[in-house]
């Protein structure tokens, strides 16, 4: 099979669907236009007069794209490049999506959301598999939910309508937890299984959603670093952890044009300087021999009691920071309430990872019960607005 992993087009490093796509839009126009007569076909050969409009909306349509792709170490939409402002809003109560999804919660949210210019939020679709994706006891799949994707397909139809990005997070370390942990635990212990996952799951997510240009990108699964050390996650090696990292990945590059991230915890793992880079492009593919089985983004989490060990993202370049930057970085979690104890204000930490060549900072934020939802929702709304004070091109490229 003939596969092209990036393509390159006026800059941007495209996909091969979204080649065929804008390739069908303007054979579309031009099929259009000569069958308009012969007048429009020497118009055609010679140059569009000012009264001819198919080929031109044709390119309007296909720059207007919200679609997120990836050139070199930046984020872009339509042809400029985008810095994600964001937060996770992982979840209202714990497992939502499982046919008990509360739409006026989420249509709430996302207003708000738009209207603070968070231009991107990630949501753990599957806390930690119940009532979702049920297992057999050998780790193969029993059954998914199907009133899961009718809550995902209300949820990102919400993102849609207030151009909010969404970043899903489809697994968890606390899935291999004491508990159903044996039964996921299985899952990654075997490559059949991890097949069968992205086969039935993952392909499916991507069949349903690909056609959502504010689902951005999949995150395969929130840190699992602690499914390696912790005892009560199985301390799984990373082998059997990234083989399904590596064939999930390929099957989203082969049937969508979402792009795809982990969610590691330290950048411990993520790495050469420390234990090694478990999500590099060689590393997967060693596992998983397919040239689609890459990230393409790097999303390391970030809190302050591993600054002893790793430093701090704050004041460093991602390349400082010890990550490659052949691809974009991003902060995917990190404090939005730490400004006493690193002397700088929330939105002062997002202007400094910005200046630094970061391409992105979503700060946590579960609900809290409080009338603002979000804990400190007002320290993450003073700092995104003051973000787009700061860059408002690259908050919002398409205004």
């Amino acid at each position: 099979m003939y596969n092209i992993r990036k393509l390159t087009f006026w800059g941007d490093h495209v996909s091969k669907i979204d080649c065929i796509k804008f390739a069908a839009v303007v054979i579309s126009a031009a099929v259009l236009l000569v069958s308009c007569g012969s007048d429009k076909a020497r118009t055609w050969r010679g140059g569009l007069s000012s009264g001819d409009s198919v080929l031109t909306d044709a390119f309007r349509q296909a720059s207007e794209s919200a679609r997120v792709t990836v050139s070199g170490s930046s984020f872009m939409v339509g042809g400029n490049e985008i810095f994600f402002s964001g937060m996770n809003a992982p979840w209202q109560n714990w497992n939502d999506f499982n046919g008990g999804m509360d739409e006026d919660f989420w249509e709430a949210e996302f207003k708000r959301f738009a209207d603070d210019h968070i231009n991107c939020v990630r949501i753990w679709v599957n806390c930690d598999g119940e009532s979702i994706v049920d297992l057999n006891t050998d780790g193969s799949i029993a059954s998914i939910n199907e009133k899961h994707w009718e809550d995902l397909e209300s949820l990102f139809n919400i993102a849609k309508k207030y151009k909010v990005y969404v970043m899903p997070t489809l697994l968890s370390f606390d899935h291999f937890k004491n508990g159903s942990g044996p039964v996921w635990r299985a899952l990654l212990q075997s490559h059949e299984n991890c097949d069968e996952y992205a086969e039935k799951y993952v392909k499916e997510f991507c069949n349903r959603f690909n056609d959502n240009e504010y689902v951005f990108a999949i995150d395969l699964m929130n840190e699992p670093d602690w499914v390696y050390e912790n005892e009560e996650c199985g301390q799984l090696p990373w082998e059997d952890i990234c083989y399904l990292f590596a064939k999930c990945a390929a099957t989203i590059h082969e049937n969508s044009d979402m792009l795809v991230t982990v969610g590691m915890g330290i950048v411990k793992y993520n790495s050469d300087d420390y234990e090694g880079d478990k999500v590099s492009d060689e590393f997967l593919q060693s596992l998983y021999d397919s040239s689609d089985a890459y990230l393409d983004f790097y999303s390391t989490h970030y809190y302050n009691w591993q600054r002893p060990w790793f430093q701090t993202p704050i004041g460093m370049t991602p390349d400082e920071f010890k990550l490659h930057t052949d691809k974009p970085c991003m902060i995917g979690e990190t404090h939005n309430d730490d400004a006493g104890e690193i002397g700088m204000s929330l939105a002062d930490k997002y202007k400094d990872l910005y200046e630094h060549g970061w391409k992105g900072l979503l700060v946590w934020s579960q609900t809290d019960g409080s009338e603002e939802s979000w804990y400190r929702y007002d320290l993450t709304k003073e700092a995104t607005n003051a973000m787009y004070e700061y860059a408002p091109d690259k908050i919002c490229p398409a205004e």
